[in-house]
């Protein structure tokens, strides 16, 4: 598997490549946004087949942001973001500009290894399903909102309505709401969903999970908008517009 890693932090890039070497991967390092952008695209064509790209934030030339933006307007490469920065405004920002996950540093390597293989394998799925079903992935659009049938799903403001009528969610539904919607079609795990929402592991939490999953369900009135995926996870099913 081939990955770009994006660091301008030439020791911190070599430990990293040794590691990820050493579990099969084939790691291409450049240190700034242009040479990341101009690796992955060659003659205005995607590069060289890249599995995952791993972005810096703090890059020499411009704020690993913009490399982001920038890189989803142009491929749909997968990007986890690799950085320092553990506000949650930032994760929310990253997460919103088309990443495909955001990892903090520190972070355990065995964790950041799960999250490559896991981008890679939804990008898997959504390379081998059907045109219409790739459609339904579509991100939000340039004002943050996600509609899905009849619910509206504006991310900058965390508002949620049904038909025009404003539905209240609590801080957790919500953001288990758009973790699902943001990408129709594609199975998240369960323990995916309680490491990206909770911010925690999978024990003691799946009760947890099921409650939130009953209570959208019940307060969209829309039961069969997510789906429940027997021993693996939840899905959204209904199509982005």
């Amino acid at each position: 598997m081939k990955l770009l890693l994006v660091e301008d932090d030439d020791r911190v890039a070599a430990a990293l490549s040794a590691v990820l070497a050493r579990h099969g991967f084939e790691v291409t390092h450049v240190r700034s946004g242009a040479e990341a952008l101009q690796a992955l695209l060659v003659g205005g064509q995607e590069g060289p087949g890249f599995a995952v790209v791993l972005l810096d934030l703090g890059l020499p030339d411009q704020d690993g942001f913009e490399v982001c933006g920038r890189i989803r307007r142009t491929s749909s490469t997968p990007v986890i973001m690799v950085t320092a920065r553990a506000d949650v405004r930032s994760r929310i920002h990253g997460l919103n500009l088309g990443a495909d996950d955001y990892v903090v540093k520190p972070y355990d390597m065995g964790e950041l290894l799960a999250r490559i293989h896991a981008v890679s394998r939804r990008t898997a799925v959504e390379e081998t399903s059907p045109p219409g079903e790739r459609a339904a992935s579509r991100g939000p659009d340039e004002s943050g909102t996600l509609r899905l049938g009849a619910v509206l799903i504006e991310l900058p403001t965390r508002r949620v309505s049904v038909d025009g009528a404003p539905v209240p969610l609590t801080r957790k539904e919500f953001d288990l709401l758009a973790l699902l919607a943001q990408r129709p079609g594609v199975v998240f795990r369960r323990e995916q969903i309680i490491s990206e929402v909770w911010r925690t592991s999978w024990e003691g939490t799946g009760r947890t999970l099921e409650v939130h999953v009953a209570s959208l369900r019940s307060k969209l009135r829309q039961p069969t908008l997510i789906e429940t995926v027997r021993g693996v996870g939840y899905r959204m099913t209904a199509r982005a517009d």
